[in-house]
């Protein structure tokens, strides 16, 4: 009984973090510049959150690149609009790229 009862319940405190997480980093995100010019479901001046999830999904390194982009700004990945430099940590850009790739 204890072999079956421990990973259930390993299994259900994993999923009740993820929300949290969810919650956390859209919270950072709207706390952020970000929502000037980013909607998770449509564009804006720049491009829908998910469409990036979606343009990125399973890209090796893509929290890495993403993090680098949300921290020190990017040119001419969605058009010729910048994406000025924000102002967080890399920490803080970490989640937020994390975030980002999990929508979908």
């Amino acid at each position: 009984m204890k072999k079956i009862l421990l990973p259930l319940l390993v299994l259900g405190a994993a999923l009740s973090v993820q929300p949290a997480f969810a919650t956390d980093a859209e919270a950072l995100f709207k706390s952020k510049p970000c929502a000037a010019c980013h909607n998770i479901d449509m564009k804006m001046v720049g491009p829908a959150l998910k469409e990036v999830a979606a343009k990125y999904a399973g890209t090796e390194g893509a929290v890495e690149l993403l993090a680098g982009r949300i921290k020190n700004g990017t040119q001419g990945n969605w058009g010729p609009m910048p994406m000025p430099a924000n102002p967080v940590t890399d920490e803080e850009a970490k989640i937020l790229a994390e975030w980002v790739l999990s929508l979908k």
